[in-house]
């Protein structure tokens, strides 16, 4: 079920007009009927407008809920011609083996620079997984990452920190940043880039050349301003079918991908 049909079949369920909901979400009538119509894409605003009057989450509202599987293996891409949006297929589940890849490949290429700390590998991992989606229909981690205060955080990190330190394969070590504390990690074995595809590593090298300077602060404050975060409410996991609603802010879609 597309966003088209959710959002008609929630109003008749609800049995309200077009004009009911259009003045709810303070919008003309015409407008909300192209939503429903599908000549015009939602809005932020819009979508959790939505939400809140059918009293459902911003996930439960965008995504395909009857169709959408659990699978282990990695997603593929959605097949679609050059003027169709991607379609995402399945719920994005963690690889534990290509999570520990990537992050040994990031320590590998950043994790020595003085700006990188656990806040900052949180934020790359993030963008990694979320950029990748956007451009393919499919997250190339998948980890599952939770909002809070300072950004987005991969739940799954700490212990996977654990595995690789009880496998030898990273060391943690406490310091100082400025005045504040950081945490370090320092990798004690080469990553294996056979689990990684040219596409993939091409993507994460792009991330690394992006974002891998900013400091924590100015990760935490960029990452406040995409779309899955915002639409997320505090503590709670971040959708990756929020990636297909960023702004021109966050998104990395280029021209031609739209067309």
């Amino acid at each position: 079920m597309i966003f088209t049909q959710i959002v008609a079949r929630l109003r008749d369920d609800a049995s309200m007009s077009q004009q009911e909901v259009a003045s709810f979400l303070g919008i003309a009538r015409a407008t909300y009927a192209g939503l429903e119509a599908g000549r015009r894409e939602p809005n932020l605003s819009e979508i959790r407008g939505l939400a809140d009057l059918y009293k459902i989450t911003v996930a439960q509202l965008i995504e395909d809920q009857p169709d959408v599987v659990e699978i282990e293996q990695p997603l593929e891409a959605a097949s679609v011609s050059s003027n169709q949006e991607i379609v995402p297929r399945a719920i994005p589940r963690l690889q534990v083996e290509k999570f520990q890849n990537v992050l040994l490949y990031l320590l590998d290429k950043v994790g020595a620079k003085p700006n990188v700390g656990e806040t900052v590998l949180y934020k790359l991992l993030y963008f990694i997984d979320f950029d990748y989606y956007e451009k393919y229909g499919q997250a190339l981690i998948g980890a599952k990452y939770i909002k809070n205060h300072y950004g987005p955080t991969p739940i799954s990190f700490k212990k996977i920190i654990e595995e690789m330190q009880e496998n030898q394969q990273l060391d943690v070590v406490s310091g100082n940043y400025f005045k504040y504390k950081q945490r370090k990690y320092m990798p004690m074995v080469e990553p294996d880039l056979s689990s990684l595809s040219a596409q993939e590593l091409e993507h994460i090298n792009e991330v690394i050349h992006r974002l891998g300077d900013k400091q924590a602060k100015e990760l935490s404050d960029y990452s406040h301003r995409d779309t899955p975060w915002l639409a997320t409410k505090l503590g709670e996991p971040i959708d990756y079918q929020l990636a297909m609603y960023r702004t021109n802010d966050t998104s990395v879609k280029e021209p031609e991908d739209e067309l």
